[in-house]
């Protein structure tokens, strides 16, 4: 049976404590992406800020996760991964709470997300920080995206989406 779950079947918890339901994403492209403050790919945050000005207007949202599996390399607290955003990159964008996104406190959207898009040869892990999951405006994750691919890649596939 497929799983006809969309992300609007998921919260997120927020950084100050308490959750967010993510239906009030439907309707809009989001792109879900776990992040650290001390990776080598720390420099996309100043892409996915670029995207989320130059798309948001027109109904997409990028939501930041932060993780620490990897590497420790996103050890601090929910108000300096804020700080550091802000003063860095100048984040606008979503931060929610430090999550897991592999082994068996994963958060429940990235168990899904890694269902519903594998990796390379249908891999499930996220491999490292900066993975990418771009979600239609019906709520279905359509692609993922490694580490390495730069957020300024995902502009044609963002506007063919919000075009749709």
């Amino acid at each position: 049976m497929a799983d006809r779950r969309t992300i609007a079947d998921f919260s997120a918890d927020l950084p100050q404590g308490g959750s967010a339901s993510l239906a009030d994403r439907l309707g809009k492209v989001v792109l879900v992406v776990n992040t650290a403050s001390q990776c080598g790919f720390t420099p996309q945050y100043a892409g996915l800020e670029t995207l989320w000005r130059k798309f948001g207007p027109q109904c997409f949202e990028v939501l930041a996760f932060p993780c620490n599996q990897f590497g420790a390399q996103e050890p601090g607290s929910a108000e300096e991964i804020a700080q550091f955003c802000a003063v860095n990159f100048g984040l606008s964008f979503p931060l929610m709470a430090k999550v897991d996104v592999n082994g068996p406190d994963a958060a429940p959207l990235f168990r899904w997300l890694k269902q519903a898009a594998p990796g390379l040869l249908g891999t499930r892990a996220i491999k490292w920080n900066f993975t990418k999951f771009l979600i239609d405006r019906s709520g279905h994750p359509v692609r993922r995206y490694g580490p390495t691919t730069k957020p300024e890649a995902l502009e044609k596939d963002i506007a063919r989406l919000l075009a749709g």
